[in-house]
């Protein structure tokens, strides 16, 4: 009864008004978690409570109280407990045989899962490389379904009891009776992080989030901003965060880590990496999301900061997946691909749910051009998660090296699905459809890569050269225009090989216009860059030669072109004139 009354005082609405009481919640769930050998829910917890305040001695939350079946139970338990924390689940079911306390028959219950799920991963590590399909199964997992499937149906089933029998229905691939259970379990102990984490692992899009009714409270606060962060919904999911941080949370990693994650989401790479510098100083030997951070210093390509993680976390602990990883796409960095594929399938050897490491491994055999090995490792990052687009990305990116536009195109545009603001999953998708010859939609893609926000800063190209393809030359010269302003407008000159592709276009292009004034101001340009240096001397001789016989630029070609100010050559006065409309360009 006492854990039934804990477990009502959780609902109190979505207020952090007391934090002293939420603290006393998490206390207490830690507590209860530990005593069932969740481990996970409990470090949560304990983590979340940590970021509080202490409580005074008098504030404390009692322990749960004893009823008379837990008395009974009491010796089994803490022998059997003992077991179990070592690991040695079949011989803590052995002793629990027949138990009727609530917490007793969970870990009775637990044990036996757990045998199974230790004996699978077994049978995995010893028989199968790690690309192979699992065919191993939990044995135990049938069993357990119909046991607790009755006591559910009595009504029997406490919230732990709830959460594990969602597990066994997930693992048994009935996820629509799965996420029933979870979110019985959630209104029934709302505090437990546990069956909240596994909803959020069963539910793929927006709509489904919409049709769950989920309990009114604090902790529905942080399973949002958590799905959010999944689902890619970064902003709403950055707000949740930040009014969690504002209600009192500023201190909690997990917070702090989460925020940094969903950075690195957007590819915000500067504020991903500043906030997980922050965190690493906060919690030193953290090794958490530390795979994520090493994503970032290899997309910056930071060496030597990959370098000394890879040393520190080796130095923490060499066998947990993450350090695997980070050792990983330290080599992948140096370019030693064998090596780093073998520290990908060495994670995958501790855990073979582990999604990233499949990803990434597809990555290494990409760059070893082992296609087959690779599209395997993608598929099975696919089974893990459906929601991972680098893994639909890279099969994308498989079938274009294998030549299979068709297949490309179905990959790349389930990236695109979920990553519908990223330019890469556009610029790929228009390159799909130019090579499929639908070059309508291609400039659809193009166009809406620039729109929001091209990084590499190829689309506008891209698109100019289709317009040219199909003779649209005002088109293409406009396109052409704001490349050049948009490379230049952002300071930095990149070496950028299309620059002088641009100005060459657009010196031809007012060449024809007879815009001589223009030309010879891009025909400048072009003796700039090596490849185009002869096109434009020569080009410059020509309007020489044609202002000399007094061809000058007559007044009826209208031009509605100017090149930014800073572009023209000092000596040309460059025509202001406004650019052309682009509404005809947009799809």
């Amino acid at each position: 009864a006492g854990g039934m009354a804990a477990a009502a005082a959780g609902l109190g609405g979505s207020d952090f008004s007391d934090l002293r009481e939420i603290k006393k919640q998490l206390l207490s769930v830690a507590e209860r978690s530990r005593e069932r050998g969740l481990q996970h829910s409990g470090k949560w917890a304990s983590e979340l409570a940590f970021a509080l305040d202490p409580l005074p001695l008098s504030e404390l939350p009692p322990p749960p109280a004893l009823t008379e079946e837990d008395a009974r139970d009491l010796d089994a338990y803490t022998l059997a407990k003992s077991y179990f924390d070592l690991k040695e689940y079949d011989r803590a079911a052995y002793f629990l045989r027949g138990c009727k306390s609530q917490k007793a028959y969970f870990l009775y219950m637990y044990s036996r899962y757990l045998s199974g799920e230790k004996k699978k991963d077994d049978e995995t590590v010893d028989s199968l490389g790690p690309l192979e399909k699992g065919q191993v199964k939990n044995e135990a997992l049938r069993e357990l379904r119909v046991e607790l499937s009755k006591k559910h149906k009595a009504r029997e089933l406490d919230g732990f009891g709830l959460y594990l029998y969602g597990v066994v229905l997930r693992k048994l691939d009935l996820v629509k009776e799965a996420i029933d259970v979870f979110v019985e379990a959630a209104h029934v102990l709302p505090l437990h992080w546990g069956a909240w984490l596994e909803l959020c692992n069963l539910i793929t899009d927006k709509e489904m989030l919409k049709f769950l009714s989920l309990p009114d409270t604090w902790m529905k606060e942080f399973f949002l901003a958590h799905i959010y962060t999944e689902l890619q919904l970064i902003e709403e999911a950055l707000q949740k965060y930040q009014s969690l941080i504002d209600a009192g949370f500023s201190k909690s990693t997990y917070i702090i880590s989460q925020i940094a994650v969903a950075y690195h989401n957007i590819r915000d790479i500067d504020k991903a990496l500043s906030i997980f510098n922050e965190l690493r100083k906060q919690d030193p030997y953290r090794i958490e999301n530390m795979d994520t951070f090493s994503n970032l210093l290899y997309v910056r390509s930071m060496k030597p900061e990959l370098s000394y993680l890879a040393h520190n976390l080796c130095e923490i602990d060499k066998y947990r997946v993450e350090t695997c990883c980070v050792i990983g796409n330290y080599y992948s960095l140096r370019s030693q691909h064998e090596k780093a594929a073998l520290y990908f399938q060495r994670a995958l050897k501790l855990n073979p749910r582990y999604l990233g490491a499949w990803t990434l491994m597809g990555h290494e055999y990409m760059e070893m051009k082992n296609t087959s090995a690779a599209i395997q490792a993608y598929r099975h990052a696919i089974e893990v998660n459906k929601r991972d687009y680098r893994a639909w990305y890279g099969l994308g990116q498989t079938y274009e090296i294998l030549k299979m536009p068709f297949y490309c195109l179905y990959y790349y545009r389930r990236a695109h699905q979920l990553r519908p603001n990223d330019c890469r999953m556009l610029v790929a998708l228009g390159e799909c459809y130019e090579k499929l010859n639908q070059l309508v939609e291609a400039k659809k893609c193009y166009w809406r890569a620039y729109a929001v926000g091209d990084v590499e800063k190829m689309a506008l190209v891209k698109l100019a050269k289709l317009h040219e393809q199909l003779n649209e030359s005002e088109q293409a010269a406009q396109c052409y225009i704001k490349y050049i302003q948009d490379i230049y407008s952002c300071g930095e000159i990149v070496e950028h090989l299309e620059v002088s592709t641009a100005f060459r276009y657009l010196a031809q292009y007012y060449f024809k216009c007879k815009l001589w004034d223009e030309a010879s101001a891009c025909a400048q340009k072009c003796c700039a860059f090596n490849d185009t240096r002869e096109e434009g001397k020569a080009l410059l001789r020509q309007i020489l030669q044609l202002r000399n016989q007094g061809e000058t630029s007559s007044a009826d070609t209208a031009a509605p072109f100017f090149l930014p100010a800073s572009l023209s050559a000092n000596n040309t006065p460059t025509r202001r004139v406004s650019p052309l409309n682009l509404s005809s360009v947009t799809p």
